[in-house]
This record gives C-alpha cells, structure tokens and sequence, in this order.
C-alpha cells in the first residue's frame, strides 16, 4: 500500500498525555478569561444536579408519605427553578467553550501553517501533500471535537461525582459502601481501555493521512490518469486505503462500544444492589422511601457522566493521537532564519539595485573582478544517496552571464536550489560576496535572487498578484515588468485585464502565457542574480522568439545562472559550464568548448546533427 512506511514511525512509541497537555495549554491561556468564567459556573451547575433528588427526598418523606400536600407546590416550584437554571447555566457553559475552542483551532492552524511554509524542501519531498494537510485540517478539527465534547467540563464531572459520594456518605453511609462495590471494577475497565483505545486512535489518525495523501496524488494527476486509462487500477487502490481506513475504525467503535456497555451494566447493577439493601432496610424502619428515592437518582446521576465519559474519552483519545501529530511537526526544525534587517557581514540589507552601484561597475568576463558568487568544493547529496554534486568549484563574477549544460539529473539544477538554500550542502561552501551563504538570514539571501522555473507556478487569484505575489513595492512594478517580457501583450487583451481570475494552477492559460507570467514575476522583484532553470523548455518556439528579447533585457546588469538543455538558446552566454555526472568537466566560451571537442561539443553534435 502506498506511502505506508511513512507514518508506521508516527504511530509508534509511547504517549504523554500529561506532557501533551500541558503543552496545548499554551494555546488556551490567552482565553483565560472565558475558561475562568466557565470554571465558576461548573460548580453552579453541579450543585444544581445535586439538589434535585435532595428535594424529591423532601417531598417524599415530608410530604407524601406523612400525608401533608400543602408543601409540595413550593419544592414543585423550587425544583423548576433549579431546572431552569441549570439550563441556562449549561447554554452559556457550552457556548464558551466552544467560541474558545474554535479561537484556540484558529491560532493553532495559523501557526501549523506559518510553520510548514517554512519548512525544508526537503521535508516535503519525504511527506505526502495529503499528510500535511491532514494535520492542517483534519487533525485540528479533532481539537475542536475536544471542546464541543466538554474537556473542561470533566472538571464539573469530578465535581458532581465528589458531591454524589459526599451526599449519599451523609444520607446513609452502610448503603452507600453496597452500591459503591461496582467501583473497583469499573476503574480497572477505564484503565484496561485506555491503552487499547490509545493505540486504535492513533493508527485512525495515521491511515486518514495515508488515504489523503493518496486523494492529493491522484485529483493532482488526474489528466495522466485517464489519459493512460488507469481509472479502475485508482479504484482498487482507493479501495484498498479506504477499506484499511474503515477497518482501523473498528477497534475503535468496539472498545468505545464496550466501555458505554459496561458502565450502563455497572449502572443497572448499582440500582439492583440499592432496591435489594435498601428495600431491605425499609422493611426494618431504618430508612426511609425517600432516601431510597433519592440513592436511586443520585446513582444514575453518578453514572452519567461515567457513560458520557466514554464517549469523552474516546474524543480525547483522538484528540491525543492528533495533538501528537501536530507537535511532531511543529518539532521538525524550520530551514528559516529570523531577519532583523541588519544584514550580515557581507550582506547588504538594502535592496539589490543599492547593492550593484555600491560594489562598483564590473565588466562581464573581467576575471580581475572579486567574485560575486563562488561555490568551493561543494559536495551534495539526496537523501543518502548518490553524490548529486561532487566537489564543485565554481567562480561566478557581477554581470557574468553563466549557462549550466550537461545530461539530465547530472547536478544542474541542485546548483541553482543548493544557491538558494532549498537543501543545505552537505560539504564546502558557497560564498557571496565572501560571506557563507549559510550565516545569512533567508530571507536576505532569497531576496537577491530571482527564480523561473521549467513548470511554471501560479496561484489562484488575480494576475496582478501572481506577478507581485502581495508584495507592495512589487506591485508598483507589475506593469513595467510584464511589458518588458512581452506579457502585456495579451494580458491587455483579457476582459479584465491584470484582474483577470487566475485558476487553480493557472489552467485557464496556455503554458507559454504561464511562463511568461512568471518571467514577469522575476522582474517585478528586481533581483540582482537571476536564475533561469530551463525557463524556455515548456515554450513553444513562437513564445520563445517572443521572450527573448525580454529576457536579454530582464539579464542586463544582472548576474544570471542559466540552466539549458537547448544550446541554440546559450551559446553567446559569457562562460558554459558542462556538468556530468555530478562533476564540473569543462569550462569556457561556446568557441572555446566547441574546439576542445569535449563533452559540449558531442552534446553539439547530437543536438544539432
């Protein structure tokens, strides 16, 4: 089954419910308000539960058995009263909690989110999309079921239970030891249902993030799919996950099942032995009908909040599981940096047109000019595996224009990713401007540099702001930017034109209008290094004669880094580098490479023969 090794990790070990806890409670506090009132109110609530049989007993023995009916209207009265009390004090109760509850669900997922953001990438290609929102979503909405279902109001539980034994020890202590016989067992099935009902909550929680990893994956893909006629082998794979799904939920339906059994059977038992003892008793003149009345309801009332605690019980085991899974992910170190706006030593804080006129003119080419970017001995690899770069030296000077050759999945593009800090190197350094590019804050460094990917990426909403992406000095230069690319030209022609509604992944426009969208983006951020990884590859030849030129001008006065596998679209770039099989091989202008007759020029050969 797909993805399944993924999370038998996340299910294992044991829990902290305790720890868990009294690290949510960090989200709670900033409620303390409402909480304190709901703490104040349990009490109220429970002394009014508790007064009701109290006055059934008066009514019973005062006034019914002793033939005195004249009473009965003011306990009539009382006990509505009570009961209208309680209920208003329940509605408010409630409401609280809940409006806490999805205060606390809202904050938490702000900060699940800020957090996964910021994550590696390479933590996103470990876990599934639909893990990750699952925590986002699913396992948050837990934590709202926790609130609906009362976590405080266990604390009101306790309080009317403590008051039941208090009363019932106070009314008639022999009775009371009878009927409270049940107790022992009863803990020793809370007790024995709880690691159960720990273990089953947490494998539901891992196969619901297995099977919406598997939706994500399969409605992203959905064109491949139907176009390799791969329905039916979907089907059976949705199946599969949502059969494991439903069959992790069993367990769980059957020990929450059992719990409400028992503790309804306990129930039953402890009425039977308070009828037998005390039915007995009555018989002798020792008690009084309505004190047997009373015992009566106060053992139900005893048992309500046991049987509503399985149910309870069965929403925190769920909440536990969840809770587990959120942390986890909140623990899983960040690859951001705080910025304070400083800047670092060798870093400037201003923005990159500053940065250039600052450092002075440089020639392109000019190898007496201080490198602006260098990689020094730098070794990389994916997860374990295989070198992907393998002690790469590389200079790159202000205004070089620099193209990246060589075969497929030979380390070209983890160049560009490893310069902004998407994986972290595994041995070197890469230098700008002197300074390890690992002590600058993210933010500062990413800010540098602008990025066109071969797969275009758009967001749902308005042109204008996948061009800006909300950044407002951006934004002043949406305009300007896409007409420099030749965008505008049929942005202009859209019925609303830079407020034209951009679809989910952009399918409303062809790929060449997607790319030219994001060359526009580029220039909006005004970056001072430019990197182009594949950026013409999804063009067509039409769109490409078209961007050209915007390109030529999106590159003056800027560093670039082109990653190419059409040559035709390099050869006048100031040096080509040929990476192979993780390695620099050589080194030099398209001139230069095409007479060493070396790896540039049989891959020249094969292109263009």
């Amino acid at each position: 089954m797909r993805h399944g090794s993924i999370y038998e990790e996340e299910i294992a070990g044991k829990a902290y419910d305790t720890r868990i806890l009294a690290r949510f409670s960090r989200y709670v506090l900033p409620y303390r308000t409402p909480i304190t009132l709901v703490l104040l109110i349990l009490p109220l609530v429970a002394a009014c539960r508790l007064a009701q049989p109290w006055l059934i007993k008066l009514a019973i023995d005062e006034h019914i058995t002793t033939g005195k009916p004249e009473g009965l209207v003011s306990i009539a009265l009382a006990f509505m009263g009570i009961l209208v009390l309680e209920s208003l004090l329940s509605f408010l109760e409630v409401f609280l909690l809940q409006s806490v509850g999805q205060k606390v669900m809202a904050d938490m997922r702000e900060e699940l989110f800020r957090h996964v953001i910021n994550l590696p990438v390479s933590w996103f290609d470990r876990v599934p999309t639909g893990s990750a929102v699952t925590r986002l979503t699913s396992d948050i909405e837990v934590l709202g079921e926790m609130f609906a279902s009362g976590i405080i109001t266990i604390i009101g539980d306790i309080l009317l239970l403590a008051g039941i034994v208090s009363i019932m020890l106070w009314m008639n202590p022999k009775l009371s030891l009878v009927t409270f016989t049940v107790l022992p067992f009863l803990c020793y099935v809370a007790y024995t249902f709880r690691r159960r009902m720990r273990q089953a909550f947490r494998e539901v929680r891992a196969r619901l993030a297995r099977l919406n990893a598997f939706l994500a994956e399969s409605i992203g893909g959905i064109s491949i799919i139907q176009s390799f006629n791969r329905q039916t082998d979907e089907e059976r794979r949705f199946t599969e996950l949502n059969a494991s799904y439903r069959d992790a939920n069993m367990p769980v339906i059957f020990w929450d099942a059992s719990l409400y059994a028992i503790v309804e059977a306990l129930s039953s038992i402890a009425v039977a032995l308070i009828i037998w003892y005390g039915g007995g008793e009555i018989v002798k003149g020792t008690l009084t009908f309505g004190v047997l009345v009373a015992f009566i309801q106060y053992i139900e009332k005893f048992f309500t909040p046991i049987r509503d605690l399985s149910s309870k019980y069965s929403v925190m085991q769920g909440a536990m599981a969840a809770l587990e899974r959120i942390f986890a992910l909140l623990d899983t170190p960040s690859a951001a940096v705080p910025f304070n706006g400083q800047g670092t030593a060798g870093l400037s804080s201003q923005p990159p047109a500053v940065s250039r006129q600052r450092s002075g003119p440089f020639t392109a080419g000019d190898t007496t000019a201080p490198p602006l970017i260098e990689f020094r001995n730098v070794s990389f690899a994916y997860h374990d595996s295989n070198n992907a770069l393998d002690d790469l030296n590389l200079i790159i000077r202000r205004g070089e224009r620099i193209a990246l050759v060589g075969e497929s999945g030979g380390g070209k593009t983890t160049i560009t990713r490893l310069l902004t800090r998407l994986y972290e190197i595994d041995n070197g350094a890469i230098l700008i401007e002197g300074a390890d590019i690992q002590t600058m804050p993210l933010p500062a460094l990413r800010r540098r540099i602008g990025i066109v990917l071969q797969d275009p990426c758009l967001f749902a909403g308005s042109i204008e702001f996948n061009i800006c992406l909300g950044d407002e000095l951006a934004r002043e230069r949406v305009r300007m930017a896409a007409a420099i690319v030749g965008a505008d030209r049929f942005i202009e022609q859209l019925p609303l034109g830079y407020a034209e509604e951009v679809r989910e992944r952009g399918n409303n426009f062809s790929t060449g209008e997607k790319q030219l969208i994001s060359f526009a983006r580029a220039v909006a951020f005004n970056p001072e290094i430019l990197v182009l990884d594949e950026a013409t590859a999804s063009v067509d030849s039409a769109s490409e004669q078209m961007i050209q030129q915007g390109i030529k001008a999106l590159m003056q006065g800027r560093t670039s880094l082109v990653v190419a596998h059409r040559l035709s679209t390099i050869q006048d770039a100031d040096r080509i580098v040929v990476i192979h099989r993780a390695r620099k091989m050589e080194e030099g202008t398209h001139q230069e490479l095409m007479h060493l007759q070396g790896f540039y020029y049989r891959l020249h050969q094969l292109q263009f023969s």
